[in-house]
């Protein structure tokens, strides 16, 4: 059903696009004294193309789930989850309102806290509290974009953005830069993303390529005509793009190498819309989440047939066990460095060539092409772990790889490989780039060197032995400040909930509060009740009473 609509959801915005066709639907739910409340629907290529990308690849993970989740006791429960993250971000894509935006964005919000804490051990329930907490400051920036707007008397936000030559609306600008940046792990909320790997990897193929984390891309996308040429959106999503980049190379967990590389590219899609090319950031978020969710469900068949090994050290030999899965792999990687005429080519050369055309200084075009860089070295790393160094436990365990897995990993590839170039010649804007050919021939240069320098590297010495040496490398590879400032910061504020709750709520407040009262009152009223309680012993005393009483009246 899902890939049926995705098909039709596709056809439609292609359609859409070549006759510039946009769709409102406004459903009232209700009149009140004269107030209609209305849910508002925007269909347009934009919506119609990024739901179909979500729906085909929420129909594939879901195919790809029912043999990784086999024997699973809470299968039924997961696919249920799995269902409301998908309903969610479609309704967050179709919304041109605030209030139904935040509708959607709660629910990926709730919906990922309950998939992250899937397996409910100590580090799933960690994980899932860095990542409610640090999404709920998005929600909070959200609350407040809706409180703004009343001063408009609505909350669709498409008509008002005309307001912006005016300088009105600068507030809500803040304030979905903020929601946009915690939803897409910027710095300084970057912390949660590799942390949010403790999901079960087809969450982690559908949360980190078309679902939660291009949420807050695709809410700023919608915004662009607020954000125009924005520099502090510029330097956060360049150094994002380096931090992650150079951490990847540094790490050594399987699933959390692909969520940095994802960090990396959502840095990429940060840095050019902010230049107002959002087009741009439109094509490479979709061109992304093909072969990224591929990547997903690639590590996922590795992990699965090495006996849930997720440490690359204790990995290799895959492409003699699991040969298809490794071809994908390959062929993924390829594209996410941008290797020529696949889907990732098509994105980020663009990009960088209509970044070069900008005025720009040293120091920023330096950590743009070093951040680009770090996206072939820890691919060249993670390729030379898998595929090119001794067995780690191939000996011991069965390799194997389910046709149900095979299948829907095989559709994800051919639209990884052909996407980039179709939706180049279908959708998107041809751009004339005039570069010099310094320009031109250094990035291929470059990347080169690097290719072959890293695997000299990876020869030669073990990176991990460089990263444990050194402090100074051992900080730049942990994400710098953000897990201290994620946690350590935290943790004052939830160590005085508790203090509170112990000792204030639980403590005196209970014993003046309602609880006391209620105890004082019930005991107290005890005494009355002794006079309504009617038996043959209390009937004779008031008879006898009663007659004495008479007595002396007479």
């Amino acid at each position: 059903m899902l890939l049926f609509l995705s098909l039709y959801s596709l056809v439609t915005g292609l359609e859409f696009y070549f006759y510039s066709v946009v769709k409102f639907l406004e459903w009232e739910i209700f009149s009140l004294f004269g107030n209609m409340v209305i849910m508002t629907l925007i269909f347009d290529w934009m919506s119609l193309t990024f739901m179909g990308f979500v729906m085909l690849i929420s129909s594939m993970v879901l195919i790809y789930s029912t043999s990784y989740m086999e024997g699973d006791k809470f299968l039924y429960r997961f696919i249920l989850l799995v269902y409301l993250f998908v309903i969610s971000m479609l309704f967050l894509i179709m919304s041109p309102n605030m209030i139904s935006i935040l509708l959607g964005w709660d629910g990926l919000g709730l919906v990922s806290y309950c998939l992250v804490i899937y397996y409910q051990n100590e580090k799933s329930a960690n994980a899932g509290m860095l990542t409610i907490l640090s999404n709920r400051v998005g929600d909070v920036a959200i609350l407040l974009s809706i409180a703004w707007l009343a001063n408009y008397g609505s909350w669709n936000f498409y008509f008002l953005q005309l307001l912006i030559s005016e300088g009105e609306l600068k507030f809500i600008m803040i304030m979905v830069i903020i929601a946009g940046m915690t939803k897409s792990a910027q710095i300084p909320f970057s912390a949660w993303l590799p942390a949010a790997m403790a999901a079960p990897t087809p969450v982690s193929a559908l949360v980190h390529s078309s679902t939660l984390v291009t949420a807050g891309v695709y809410l700023l996308i919608r915004f662009h005509d607020l954000l125009c040429v924005n520099n502090f959106m510029f330097i956060i999503g360049s150094f994002t793009m380096f931090m992650s980049g150079l951490g990847a190379n540094f790490e050594m967990d399987l699933k959390k190498i692909i969520a940095l590389s994802t960090l990396s590219q959502l840095g990429v899609m940060m840095m050019i819309l902010s230049l107002g090319l959002w087009e741009l950031a439109f094509f490479h978020l979709l061109s992304h989440a093909l072969f990224k969710s591929l990547l997903f469900l690639c590590a996922g068949v590795f992990i699965h047939s090495m006996g849930d090994i997720q440490d690359i050290r204790f990995l290799g030999g895959m492409e003699t066990g699991c040969p298809a899965s490794s071809f994908f792999f390959v062929a993924c990687s390829l594209s996410l460095c941008g290797f020529p005429f696949l889907s990732g080519f098509y994105s980020k050369d663009i990009i960088l060539e209509s970044y070069m055309m900008l005025n720009m200084n040293f120091f920023m075009y330096t950590a743009i092409i070093m951040g680009t860089l770090f996206t072939v070295t820890y691919s060249v790393r993670l390729g030379y772990y898998l595929f090119f160094k001794n067995l780690g436990l191939k000996s011991l365990v069965h390799l194997e790889e389910h046709m149900i897995m095979i299948a829907p990993m095989s559709v994800l590839f051919i639209t990884a490989v052909s996407a980039g170039s179709a939706m180049s010649w279908f959708y998107f804007p041809s751009y004339l780039v005039f570069l010099s050919s310094f320009f031109k021939l250094s990035v291929l240069f470059l990347v080169l060197t690097f290719f072959m320098i890293m695997y000299q590297l990876m020869i030669i010495l073990d990176l991990y032995i460089l990263a444990i040496t050194s402090k100074w490398i051992h900080f730049l590879c942990t994400m710098w400040f953000m897990p201290l400032l994620s946690t350590y910061m935290i943790s004052p504020s939830l160590h005085l909930g508790r203090q509170l709750i112990k000792f204030v709520d639980q403590g005196w407040v209970e014993a003046v509060g309602a609880q006391g009262s209620y105890y004082l009152l019930s005991k107290k009223s005890s005494f009355f009740d002794y006079f309504f309680w009617l038996n043959i012993k209390s009937y004779l005393v008031i008879f006898l009473m009663f007659s004495v009483f008479i007595i002396i009246l007479i």
